[in-house]
Parts: C-alpha cells; sequence; structure tokens
C-alpha cells in the first residue's frame, strides 16, 4: 500500500517537474532563442515542428490579460482613459481582432507569391512574436507607476521597444514561414496589407448592411406589434 502512494507520489511529482520543464524549454527557452536568432530559429519552429499551438494560445492569452491590466492600472501620467469605463472586451479585440485579420491576409496574399506557410503556422508565429511584447507591456506598467510626467518618454521608450522587437520576429518569421528572400517577403506584406484593407472593407460593408436589414425588420415588428397587440 505504502509502495503503490510512494509511485503515484512520484509519479505526480515527475508530471509537475515535466510541466514547468515544458514551459520553461517551450514558452521561455525557445521563443528567447528565436528572438535572438530569428532565421534559424524559425527554421526549427517550422521544419522540426517545434512551433506548438499551446504556447501560441498562451502567449495570446497572457497578452489579452496584461492588455486590460496596462488599461486598468497603468500610472495616470501615460493613461488618461477613466477606468471605470473601460471595457475588457474591447481591449481583447484590439489583439484577437488585429490577429486574426492579419493572419487571413497574410495567408491569402502569400497564396499568390508561392508561399509556404499554413494558416495555422502563421497564426503561431505571429503569437510567438508576442513574447518581447508582453515582458514589455508588464515593464511598462510598472515603470508608469514611478515616473513623473517628464519622464515619460521612458515608457514610451519601453512599448516601443517591445513592439519593434515583435515586428522584428514576424518580419523574420514571415521569411522563414514562407521560405521567402527579402524582396518577395516585402511585395508579401504589401500584399497583405491591401488584403487588410478589403477585408476592413468587406466589413464595414457588411456591418452597414447588417443595420439596415435589423431597421428593417425592426419596424416591421414594431408595425405589426402596435397594430395588432
Amino acid at each position: 500500500m505504502n509502495e503503490t502512494v510512494a509511485v503515484e507520489k512520484k509519479s505526480f511529482g515527475e508530471r509537475v517537474k515535466s510541466f514547468f520543464r515544458f514551459v520553461y524549454e517551450e514558452g521561455i527557452k525557445f521563443p528567447a532563442y528565436i528572438l535572438v536568432h530569428p532565421i534559424k530559429g524559425f527554421d526549427i519552429f517550422k521544419r522540426e515542428k517545434r512551433g506548438k499551438m499551446s504556447i501560441a494560445i498562451a502567449f495570446l492569452l497572457i497578452l489579452c490579460f496584461v492588455q486590460i491590466l496596462e488599461a486598468q492600472y497603468s500610472g495616470y501620467i501615460v493613461n488618461p482613459r477613466n477606468v471605470n469605463e473601460i471595457n475588457s472586451a474591447m481591449e481583447i479585440s484590439y489583439i484577437v481582432v488585429p490577429l486574426l485579420v492579419f493572419t487571413v491576409a497574410n495567408w491569402s496574399a502569400t497564396s499568390f507569391l508561392d508561399g509556404k506557410g499554413k494558416m495555422n503556422e502563421i497564426f503561431m508565429m505571429v503569437c510567438y512574436s508576442f513574447f518581447p511584447l508582453i515582458f514589455a507591456k508588464v515593464f511598462g506598467i510598472i515603470v508608469s507607476n514611478v515616473i513623473y510626467q517628464a519622464e515619460a518618454g521612458l515608457y514610451v521608450l519601453v512599448l516601443g521597444f517591445g513592439s519593434f522587437l515583435m515586428l522584428y520576429m514576424v518580419f523574420f518569421g514571415l521569411i522563414s514561414i514562407h521560405e521567402y528572400g527579402l524582396l518577395r517577403c516585402l511585395a508579401s506584406l504589401l500584399l497583405t496589407l491591401l488584403a487588410v484593407l478589403i477585408i476592413a472593407f468587406t466589413a464595414v460593408l457588411a456591418y452597414d448592411l447588417f443595420q439596415k436589414i435589423y431597421g428593417f425588420v425592426y419596424t416591421i415588428y414594431r408595425e405589426i406589434t402596435l397594430r395588432y397587440i
């Protein structure tokens, strides 16, 4: 009986160690390696199937959480918004919507340029590129609560540096994921921008059409209820 309990405790302990080892290796060490060696890192990410959807989703969720914290707890010097009016769903949409639109747009654009990347690979690559931005935002929240008005530029510098590193990873990630050269990658980004504009235009038209249909149906409903009910 005691031996069975010991084996169960040992196996539980091993599972915990294995989990934390996985988090460190795949969630910290490997993204940091990609940050330092983007071409080779994303090549391993793609060819050796090192990229994990679970890690990508985790980065996305963490960034959404940090985005909400930033809106709520950034210092008043850099955060003029009323915290009582902050909508968490909107804060999350600022991250998720551009991510999904970029993923679809880039996949659509690179299909015309013989890109090798799949949609899930593009999605994971961008989520992995959130790695430096997460740390920058967390550090920015801390900095924003200890700086004076004259030092607000430090906060901008921190977030700007995090955003630059994210874009840096995305750029080299696109080169590796799609197996492009520099010029073809730049061309794909121009097509991606065009695709984003088309998606945005289509979304605006769809929203306008939905409003008109809703208004028409609601008007009929009001007429029926006023006349017969």
